[in-house]
């Protein structure tokens, strides 16, 4: 039974080309997704900057201000954005994927299932690491480590996170979590499910994989500064590259880890030992 539904999901692929007008419907979806994410953490980068113009919400002082429910949720909200804003560009070609074989099930009378829904359980996914990145923040704040900026004072924590994303990239599950991204049409024929909600849990799925592959990078905004714009950029093209992009996995992986664990190692050399 397994083996048919790959075959029906090969097929559908092979015979559905997604017209102009779906193309556009998905391609202007995202692109308006990420366009306002963008827009969100641009300008928080530009009122961290010019706090003299603007009243915005930063992390409390460590020991002067205790946290709020507010200020957790909204060092969520920061990272959430941040996340679509940075993982959206990538998973393009998988929202594309999806969007087809659903078009080739409803050519044919089949159930289908909106690409939006299969889209929210990716983000869900993104979601549940934005709760973690925000739970690891606080503590980093609240000891000193962190300034309200956004920033590491700590030459032993910007050594430690980049020498951890450094070895991860060299690690087997990085490899299968990559692959994973990097297969849209392999994922689906393993993995998928009809229905409502199997599609949801099908996008959950994915964006686990996503998570599992990029959670290393994604935290070594706290070596390089939470909300600094330019590597929030550099990261994003990185993770695209390495998704999508023709350079083979194993190759980005062993140079990206070892520039990682010898910037890391350099940091490590200020830390007074």
């Amino acid at each position: 039974m397994h083996n048919q539904d790959n075959q029906t999901i090969t097929g559908h692929r092979e015979r559905t080309i997604l017209s102009f007008r779906d193309r556009l419907i998905v391609y202007g979806g995202v692109f308006l997704i990420i366009a306002m994410a963008w827009a969100y953490m641009l300008y928080m980068g530009w009122a961290m900057d010019n706090m003299h113009l603007v009243d915005m919400w930063m992390p409390p002082n460590a020991g002067n201000h205790p946290w709020s429910a507010y200020d957790f949720f909204m060092l969520f909200i920061m990272w959430l954005v941040m996340m679509v804003a940075m993982m959206m560009p990538s998973v393009t070609p998988m929202v594309l994927m999806f969007t087809a074989v659903n078009k080739g099930k409803q050519k044919k009378g089949h159930p289908y299932s909106p690409t939006f829904i299969f889209l929210s359980g990716y983000l869900v996914a993104w979601a549940l690491f934005s709760i973690v990145a925000s739970a690891i923040q606080y503590p980093l704040h609240e000891s000193g480590l962190l300034n309200p900026m956004m920033n590491s004072r700590s030459y032993l924590l910007s050594g430690c996170i980049l020498l951890i994303a450094g070895l991860y990239q060299w690690t087997p599950l990085k490899e299968a979590c990559l692959s994973n991204c990097r297969s849209p049409l392999s994922f689906l024929m393993t993995s998928w499910r009809e229905g409502y909600l199997g599609a949801f849990k099908l996008g959950v799925h994915h964006g686990l994989y996503c998570v599992g592959c990029c959670w290393a990078l994604m935290l070594v905004l706290f070596s390089v500064g939470v909300m600094n714009m330019l590597w929030v950029f550099l990261i994003t093209a990185f993770v695209l590259l390495e998704k999508v992009g023709p350079i083979a996995s194993f190759y980005l992986r062993f140079i990206t880890g070892l520039l990682l664990i010898s910037w890391g190692s350099y940091w490590l050399s200020f830390h007074p030992w």
